[in-house]
């Protein structure tokens, strides 16, 4: 089980290094909307060629970027909603059996489905070279549909990470730091 547990704690740090890009992604978008705003209404100019409509395009671009990256840390760090009605009120080790079964019966389930069907979208994008739907707009959109299957493989290794979490805990192995991380709410 400490081998399992080194191996969520790998994966909890590539997830918050992956996440670390999203967020220079969310600074640069900041930037990049305030560069707009300034164009429009102050007459900056546009740099390398870019028109109104690529700089805006650029800004979806970007969004994706930052949540498609963060949202694996994210769900590591109980980041996500949750409706415990019940769930607070059973024993600590229902709430691991709980998180178990969800993590292997939706969360995985529904992540090796999205893959698939976001890979063969993002993989047709590229065969087809989709570009914007402006004829002036942003190319290459295989680039910006591509995240969608990486998101789901995030969400994935952040649900094994939390997998293995559990089961640690139901057996009384997870270390008590760890607790809240696995299973959120008040402990």
């Amino acid at each position: 089980m400490r081998a399992l547990l080194k191996f969520s704690e790998f994966i909890d740090r590539f997830l918050a290094f992956v996440a670390k890009i999203g967020a220079w992604a969310g600074m640069l978008l900041v930037l990049v909307v305030c560069y707009d705003v300034g164009s429009r209404y102050f007459g900056l100019p546009k740099p390398f060629g870019l028109n109104s409509t690529m700089v805006q395009e650029s800004e979806y671009w970007l969004h994706t970027i930052l949540f498609t990256l963060v949202i694996g840390y994210a769900y590591t760090k109980q980041a996500h909603v949750r409706i415990d009605l019940v769930r607070e009120r059973l024993p600590l080790k229902a709430r691991y059996m709980i998180e178990i079964v969800g993590i292997i019966f939706f969360l995985l389930t529904y992540v090796a489905v999205a893959v698939y069907y976001t890979g063969h979208y993002a993989y047709a994008s590229y065969l087809e070279n989709e570009v914007s739907s402006s004829t002036i707009g942003l190319s290459n959109l295989w680039i910006l549909k591509s995240f969608l299957p990486t998101m789901f493989v995030l969400v994935g290794m952040a649900g094994i990470s939390q997998l293995i979490k559990s089961v640690a805990g139901l057996f009384g192995m997870l270390p008590p730091e760890k607790i809240a991380e696995t299973l959120g709410g008040d402990l």
